[in-house]
This record gives C-alpha cells, sequence and structure tokens, in this order.
C-alpha cells in the first residue's frame, strides 16, 4: 500500500471546515472569560502627557483597565529580534494604531464604551514616514536605544547602528564588483519600488489567557506556539513549564501571525484582572498590527554584449515600520537572495531594515524575496530588451545549474531550474503568435522566475508517535495548520511509514504542555523538518515494535517485516495490536517513538539552508491603452516539489501563492496619508476575488528529487508569491513598451505610464 499516492486521500480536515464544524480560538468559551478592547493612538508619532482612565475604571461592567504605567514595574518589551516593542505605549507613541490603553469587560459593548471614558493627552510631533528619510544621518531617531532578542543565532551580530534608524544591516560581497563593471559591455542602473501591503487572513488575531497562581494557559491563533511560551516567560517572569499554549485551527496567517502579537497584552489582562480574557481584533486593528515591508531597491548590473552577467551591486532598503519584529531576518533573506538565480561572479549587497513611524513590518509570504525578486526579475527584462535578445534566453544563458553553489559554504542549487523556466515557457505557449485584440488594447506574455532559499538553518522540530494497544496511533507534533494541508502531510507519512490506513492515524493539535518542540510553522519548513521527525518517530515505533515481536517468537530481526498493519514472519500475519496485547499480557499499554530534526545537521554544513524554492510565473495579459486596466488572460506556475507528498495540497499552495502575486501586482497597497492609514478595510483595500482569476490558471508541479525532507521532498508555499508581479510586469512592457518600476501595476499607473509613453513617442518625432 502506497498512503501517499492513493486517489481517495484527502485532506483530513476538509469535513470539518466546510460544515463549520472546525473549532478556531475565537470560537472558544473559558467560564467567566473577559473581551478586552484597545484604545490606539491616533498619531503616528507623539509624546503621552497624560492618561486619565478613571471614567472608564468606575464604569459599570468594567474589570479592568491597564496603560503602560501599569506594566513599569516589569520589563514589558517584546520582539523576536529586538526588545524593542512596549505591551502598551510607555510614553510615546511610534506609529498610527499603537495600543494605548487596554479595558476587559464583561461583555464587548461595555469594554468599547469603556474605551470612550479614556481621556489622553498628546503632544503630537512630526513622523518619519518614508524609509529614505529616515536612513539619513540627520533624521531623527524612532529608537534610542536597543536589545536584541537572543533568539536567533543569525542575528548574534545584530547590525544595528546606535545614533541612527538603522534597525539592522547585511552586507554580502563576493568577487571584485568594481572590476567586474570595468569588464562589462553594458550597465544598467535602476530603482525599483513597492509598497506595504497586508496578509489579510480570514481570522483576525484572537488570543484567550487564563492566569492562575500556577501559571499561564493561552489559546492562540498563533503559528509559533513554542517561541510566544518562552516570550510570555521572559515578559512575566516564568519557568517555561508554567505557560501553556494551545493552538485550535487558524484562519490563515501567511506570516502575519507569526511570533507574539496579541498574546502579551492578554496575560497581561488577566493577571490583572485575575480572569481570563479574549484578544480579539478586528479586521482594521490587524492592519495596525503588521505588514510585509515597503522597499526600494536599488540595482546596478553590468553585463556582456553576449548577455553574460559579470557584475551587481544592490542596495536594499526596507521599511521596518515602528518595531522590528522579524525585520532584520527579512533583511538578511532579502540581502542574501537578491542577486538572484544566476550565475554572476561579482556580487555586492547591502540591506538596510530602517525604523520608521509606519505600521510594524515582519514576516510575509517569501520573507524579503518578493521584494527582491520584483527588482532582479524586471531587470532581467530590461537587459534583454537593451541587448535585443529573447528574455527567456537570457535567463538560461546565466541560470545556475543542479549542483552549482550560489554562495560559498551554503547548499548547492538542488534543482534543474532550466526544466522549470522552459515548462512555464511552454505552458504559456511562449513563441506561438499573441491572439489579435480589440482597437484599443494590447497583448504580451511575461516571465519571471521565484527563488528562495527555505527551510531554515538551524531550525529544530520534534515528533512523537504512540501505537496503541488496538493498533491505531497518535501523531504528536507542535507544528500549527493554518490551512496548508499540514496535518494531511504528517498524518500521510505516519500512514505511510507505520503501514497503516490513514484513517487509523490522529494527530494531536499544537499543545506546548504535551506536544514536542517545534520551533516554527513558517519558512515552508514543515513538510521538510517536521516531516523528517514524524518520518523517524514512525522508525522508532517500528523498531520497538520488531523488537516485541521478536522477543515474543524468538525470532530474529531478518525473518520479521511490517506491512498493511500487521507482522509478518513465515507468511502469517498478526495485526499490531495483537502483538502489543502479548507483549504486555492484556489489551492495554502502548508503544512509542521519538524524531528529532536539527536542520543544521541536515545537509552536512553547519547553517546551511535546507533547500531551494524555485518556482516560475508566466502570464499574458491583456491591458486596455484607454483606462489602464490589465486583465490576466493566462496564467502558468511552474514549482518543484522535489518529491509531493500530496500532490493536490501541492497545487492548491501554488496557485494560492500565484493568486496572491497577481494581487500584490495589480491591486495591494496600504495606502497613508499624513501618517494616516487611510484603506485599513476589505471595502477600500482591494484584494484578488474569484472575477480577478485568470481566464486559464494552471499549476504544474514537477519532482525532480533532491529535497532534504521525507522521500525528497521539499518546501512549496511561497515562491509563486515571487515570480507573479514581475512576470506580469514583463508582460505589460512586451504588449506597450512601458515598463512600470513600482507596484502595485493600478489602472491608474499603468494608464499615466501609457500617457508618458505615447508623449515621449510624440516628441522623438
Amino acid at each position: 500500500m502506497d498512503s501517499l499516492r492513493r486517489s481517495e486521500l484527502v485532506r483530513v480536515d476538509a469535513r470539518e471546515k466546510v460544515t463549520g464544524s472546525a473549532v478556531y480560538t475565537g470560537d472558544l468559551h473559558v467560564p467567566g472569560l473577559l473581551t478586552a478592547r484597545i484604545l490606539r493612538s491616533p498619531f503616528p508619532r507623539a509624546r503621552l502627557l497624560r492618561i486619565d482612565v478613571s471614567g472608564a475604571a468606575a464604569m459599570p461592567g468594567v474589570e479592568v483597565v491597564l496603560t503602560g504605567e501599569d506594566l513599569k514595574s516589569m520589563d514589558p518589551y517584546f520582539g523576536v529580534a529586538m526588545k524593542d516593542q512596549p505591551i502598551l505605549a510607555i510614553d510615546v507613541v511610534r506609529h498610527e494604531g499603537e495600543p494605548v490603553a487596554a479595558v476587559a469587560a464583561g461583555d464587548p459593548a461595555t469594554a468599547e464604551a469603556a474605551l470612550r471614558l479614556i481621556d489622553v493627552e498628546y503632544e503630537e510631533e512630526e513622523p518619519l514616514l518614508d524609509p529614505l528619510e529616515a536612513i539619513r544621518p540627520e533624521a531623527p531617531l524612532v529608537h534610542t536605544t536597543m536589545r536584541s532578542s537572543g533568539l536567533f543565532s543569525d542575528l548574534s551580530q545584530l547590525g544595528f547602528r546606535p545614533g541612527t534608524n538603522i534597525c539592522h544591516h547585511y552586507h554580502y560581497h563576493q568577487g571584485d564588483v568594481e572590476l567586474g563593471f570595468r569588464e562589462a559591455d553594458l550597465v544598467l542602473e535602476d530603482a525599483f519600488r513597492l509598497p506595504a501591503i497586508h496578509a489579510v487572513p480570514l481570522e483576525p488575531f484572537v488570543s484567550i489567557a487564563h492566569a492562575t497562581p500556577e501559571g499561564v494557559t493561552i489559546w492562540s491563533s498563533t503559528q509559533h506556539p513554542f517561541p510566544v511560551q518562552k516570550d510570555v516567560a521572559l515578559l512575566f517572569g516564568l519557568p517555561v513549564n508554567a505557560v501553556r499554549v494551545i493552538v485550535p485551527y487558524i484562519g490563515g496567517s501567511f506570516g502575519s501571525k507569526a511570533y507574539s502579537k496579541a498574546e502579551p497584552l492578554a496575560v497581561a489582562l488577566a493577571y490583572k484582572a485575575r480572569k481570563p480574557v479574549k484578544v480579539e481584533l478586528s479586521m482594521e486593528e490587524m492592519f495596525r498590527v503588521i505588514t510585509r515591508h515597503s522597499a526600494v531597491v536599488r540595482s546596478r548590473v553590468g553585463v556582456k554584449l553576449d548577455g553574460t552577467l559579470v557584475a551587481k551591486k544592490i542596495e536594499v532598503i526596507l521599511d521596518t515600520g515602528a518595531y522590528a519584529d522579524t525585520g532584520p531576518r527579512v533583511a538578511n533573506k532579502a540581502g542574501y537572495r537578491a542577486p538572484g538565480p544566476y550565475r554572476i561572479p561579482h556580487v555586492w549587497v547591502d540591506c538596510y531594515a530602517v525604523y520608521t513611524n509606519n505600521v510594524p513590518a515582519g514576516s510575509y509570504r517569501g520573507f524579503g524575496a518578493p521584494q527582491v525578486g520584483w527588482a532582479c526579475e524586471s531587470q532581467m527584462d530590461m537587459i534583454a530588451e537593451r541587448l535585443g535578445v529573447d528574455p527567456l534566453e537570457l535567463r538560461r544563458r546565466n541560470l545556475l545549474r543542479r549542483g552549482e553553489i550560489y554562495a560559498p559554504g551554503k547548499r548547492p542549487i538542488d534543482c534543474d531550474i532550466g526544466q522549470i523556466l522552459d515548462r512555464a515557457a511552454e505552458m504559456i505557449g511562449w513563441n506561438a503568435p499573441l491572439s489579435p485584440c480589440p482597437p484599443g488594447k494590447h497583448r504580451g506574455r511575461g516571465l519571471a522566475l521565484g527563488f528562495k532559499d527555505g527551510g531554515g538553518s538551524r531550525t529544530v522540530s520534534h515528533a512523537s508517535i504512540r501505537l496503541h494497544a488496538d493498533g491505531s496511533a497518535t501523531v504528536l507534533i507542535g507544528s500549527v495548520e493554518v490551512g496548508q494541508g499540514a496535518y494531511t502531510a504528517m498524518r500521510s507519512i505516519a500512514a505511510k511509514e507505520l503501514g497503516l490506513p490513514l484513517e487509523r492515524i490522529r494527530l494531536s493539535p499544537p499543545d506546548t504542555a504535551i506536544s514536542p518542540y517545534d520551533q516554527a510553522t513558517s519558512m515552508s519548513r514543515t513538510t521538510v523538518s517536521m516531516g523528517l521527525a514524524v518520518q523517524r518517530a514512525a522508525e522508532a515505533v517500528k523498531k520497538e515494535l520488531v523488537r516485541v515481536a521478536c522477543d515474543l517468537w524468538d525470532v530474529p530481526p531478518e525473518q520479521v517485516r511490517l506491512e498493511d498493519g500487521r507482522v509478518w514472519r513465515s507468511g502469517e500475519g498478526t495485526p499490531y495490536g495483537r502483538v502489543i496485547e502479548a507483549h504486555f499480557g492484556m489489551p492495554v499499554g502502548e508503544l512509542s517513538g521519538n524524531g528529532v530534526v536539527r536542520m543544521a545537521d541536515e545537509g552536512g554544513v553547519v547553517g546551511d539552508r535546507s533547500f531551494w524554492e524555485i518556482s516560475a510565473g508566466a502570464a499574458e495579459i491583456e491591458v486596455d491603452e484607454a483606462t489602464g486596466v490589465i486583465q490576466v488572460l493566462r496564467y502558468a506556475s511552474v514549482i518543484d516539489a522535489g518529491h509531493a507528498i500530496h500532490k493536490e495540497l501541492v497545487e492548491a499552495q501554488d496557485e494560492g501563492a500565484s493568486l496572491q502575486g497577481i494581487g500584490a501586482a495589480l491591486f495591494e497597497e496600504m495606502v497613508v496619508e499624513d501618517g494616516q492609514l487611510i484603506n485599513p478595510n476589505l471595502i477600500d483595500y482591494r484584494l484578488p476575488s474569484f472575477e480577478d482569476l485568470p481566464g486559464e490558471f494552471r499549476s504544474d508541479v514537477q519532482e525532480q528529487g533532491g529535497g532534504p525532507g521525507p522521500y525528497g521532498a521539499k518546501g512549496v508555499s511561497e515562491s509563486g508569491n515571487i515570480s507573479a508581479p514581475p512576470a506580469i510586469a514583463n508582460a505589460l512592457a512586451r504588449a506597450t513598451g512601458v515598463r512600470v518600476k513600482e507596484l502595485p501595476l493600478s489602472p491608474e499607473r499603468v494608464w499615466r505610464a501609457l500617457q508618458e509613453h505615447r508623449e515621449e513617442k510624440a516628441e522623438r518625432k
């Protein structure tokens, strides 16, 4: 039986979710539960002169009111890279929407009414909203001191520059970049921009905290239960085992629910109220908690007349907002990936995460790769145009081959990128004639690569499997089901390894009191890292089962095999449960096994990236010159999964990532005017809908092997998001001759670019 290839294999959570019986954090009720509401700053930068909470505290039904002053007896700062973010603002506010005070009451209406009774006096200051202004030496400081969280080994030497707003500086170089430019026949220099955008998961942040003298229990929609456990323990002076984090199903994340968000405030309120408290944010509040980094990418490229890339110098400015969150790590990853999947002997990269008075920016699908991928893949087409060569051919000439080293001491390229690229070109009909289009409209095709390292270099995953007396099994993991299909994949691996039907496997959701440790559900790492841990736990259980059987029957291991839920010897199969029953002398007990994966060990190089996640996107578009509206007629995405544990889920991940990239390409932008976010809702913030789906939308999953996960598997959830925007922009340029270097490709921006192009052509005549 091949459990991973059966046609009847479906998502294990599908029925619960489509029938509405799936339980999310917001569905939970704890006896005595209070509802919290948060008062947020209307200003992006101000001093807190006075907060009067007496009116709110005296309101009937209000149990507790909390301000930053109440937290000064503890160390109230938290953060994944820097400990720079207070639970509630203390003395100053650093972005519009920063929490200033919180109320917990018996019902939502009372909590809302109490907020209106809090009187706050602010002294408004001029905000820093442009990272290019904030990085200037004379700019006023957003933070005057910095402390590292100490969580990440790759941030052991943070690039924070005292006396500046540079939160972190990443630098990388190889070769002699100036020599490379001298050797080049053509040098191009361009700047590319991307706005801040939001992940917009359907479920906002929700956390419930219950504090007792023994410790704290937190139910939360976090994708990182164990880091949240550690954060809360440090904040409130508790041992780690006194903090319990339970994670039900999560309604999407895309990086936005990474690490601590609402949990510290929920715990602080619960301690003061001495009752359980729920902090449940609205969608408008979500927009004021975390974003994807806006960026300016300056790229200078030297190339030979035959198309050979010889030198590249890149500067990336990331707006990390008022607090660091994962900004320093995003800067590291953006800088590392900035050269792209090409053979370039001379490279120089500087990437800066810069503090501003904007909403904090952090994890988002692709983790720095969408920003640098937009610049890299747009510029590749610009080079091709200048040289008069096909963009597909230019890429082919410069692609790194399988086994080539991307950077010294790092993992070699583990797939055939050219095969991925050629398949995308084939699917879109790259060389086929374009169909005629109506007057005033233009059609074109474009392609781009999505390129990132995945899996993390120093992450850890543990898994446990319990084989019960009836022959069924329970898998215990700390990975979170955010909608990506992790539970299906882990149960599938366990079923295959144990030789059991999928329905005989159950999985226990994350609960830090009982689940073995997992560092993160992020970085496309779950299938690889946790999948390996589950595989090894199953191997340990099988080894124990064989040992028990050999003891019972007094035979050597060579005479025993496991298959289809039975232990076989001499042609006779005994069900697992019967063997366990015979071992214990009654139908009780269980066998168990553990699996541990430390990714730094998996590639043989400490710090080695665990795999390369690479895709190609190809688009055929039609643009209306009268309106600037772009319609994606056809879109093709190709991704290498190494080995697809569940091919339909892999396709769904790639299609979702591609559609998210199409949204970023055409619509999405957080619009800020005078420091105020003016579109923090699903009416004004434009997302792609089913009406925006390409008429033909195809995903091709390749299985080239070579991944470090089970059976050669790799992670697949992010790179489709990287390739879509430059593929569409490249199609626009080939259709109209207009190169737009700033996202999104909104109708107004495209229309203005077309107008300027027509005027320039008229002037040349």
